[in-house]
């Protein structure tokens, strides 16, 4: 399975960040998680197959993120974006069917003043 991600890049703040991921195939379950400089991988959001979605805390009430292109891509939008939001954000698939977690190379996104 390979995961390609496309967006990122400078974002001004208070603007909004836009990613996307496409899997060479449908799985379960595709998200998000960034990993700021000197900081652990956090969960962002995740999005299932059934229209199910999460949303993490560091940035609830601020994302969306949807899935289409039958399900092998997934988007995410986060609004009004702060310097706390600087980070390489990577793609993120699992298959409950045979238990396979897949990661995508990750995109930076930098948030200017």
């Amino acid at each position: 399975v390979q995961l390609v991600e496309s967006g990122g890049g400078l974002v001004q703040s208070g603007g909004s960040l836009k990613l996307s991921c496409t899997a060479s195939e449908s799985l379960d379950v595709m998200g998000w998680y960034r990993q700021a400089p000197g900081k652990e991988r956090e969960f962002v959001a995740d999005a299932n197959d059934r229209g199910s979605f999460t949303i993490g805390f560091a940035v609830r009430g601020r994302a969306t993120i949807s899935r289409d292109n039958a399900g092998k891509t997934v988007h995410l939008q986060v609004d009004n974006v702060e310097s706390s939001d600087t980070a390489v954000y990577y793609c993120n698939a699992h298959s409950y069917t045979d238990g396979g977690i897949y990661w995508g190379q990750g995109t930076q996104v930098t948030v200017s003043a």
